[in-house]
């Protein structure tokens, strides 16, 4: 059994249960990808660029424009970086507002992969995602499969909880490098949804392994 650290924790445990308060806010499909965005520990960009770039891991990801940036506020105070970090959580609208639609969310981690012993592949790390997702009331809309953006391969697994009239759709992107688990972590209200925010996601041509 994995030891679960801090980012997927705050991920699993955190996110779903405020998503479930949902929004009367315009639907996220429907935002237009544009404005500066700032992180702690990103690279700012232009103006009407509205790109959150990450050298470390020779990533970008393109944040819609009018998105609440919670990653300061969720990155606890007494995380070691070393182990686990929050790189970057950003949502449709505030976490605690209450409405009518899912609360969308981009979330990006990144753990040690020694804190999960005999971890040595993403697909790995698909176990312990699964076993607290589902835990949370999700159930698996697909097993874990490969999965390309541009030229970078991950794995890829995808859940969905009903919640009424509605369903959230939660997918998350895992890949090994430099010792490191990434994960990006998708919410929305559909699958086209999930799409669209995965197309933010861009990776570096000769970005590290």
């Amino acid at each position: 059994m994995y030891k679960l650290s801090l980012p997927l924790l705050l991920i699993l445990l955190l996110l779903p249960g405020t998503q479930a308060q949902t929004g009367s806010g315009v639907s996220s499909s429907k935002s237009k990808h544009s404005a500066e965005q700032h992180v702690k520990g990103a690279t700012p960009a232009t103006a009407d660029e509205g790109l959150y770039r990450n050298a470390e891991f020779g990533f970008t990801y393109r944040v819609r424009y009018g998105w609440v940036d919670r990653t300061t506020a969720m990155q606890p105070e007494d995380a070691d970086a070393s182990k686990s970090q929050l790189v970057l959580a950003f949502f449709e609208r505030p976490p605690e507002a209450i409405g009518d639609t899912i609360n969308s969310a981009v979330i990006i981690a990144a753990e040690s992969a020694a804190s999960y012993p005999g971890l040595k592949t993403a697909a790995d790390y698909i176990g312990p995602l699964t076993e607290l997702t589902t835990a949370k009331g999700f159930r698996v809309a697909q097993e874990p499969y490969e999965f390309s953006v541009g030229t970078k391969r991950l794995v890829r697994t995808d859940f969905v909880k009903d919640l009424g009239k509605l369903s959230m759709h939660q997918s998350s992107l895992v890949e090994l490098q430099r010792g490191k688990v990434i994960s990006f972590t998708f919410i929305g209200g559909s699958d086209d949804e999930i799409d669209e925010l995965i197309e933010g996601l861009a990776f570096k041509s000769g970005a590290p392994r």
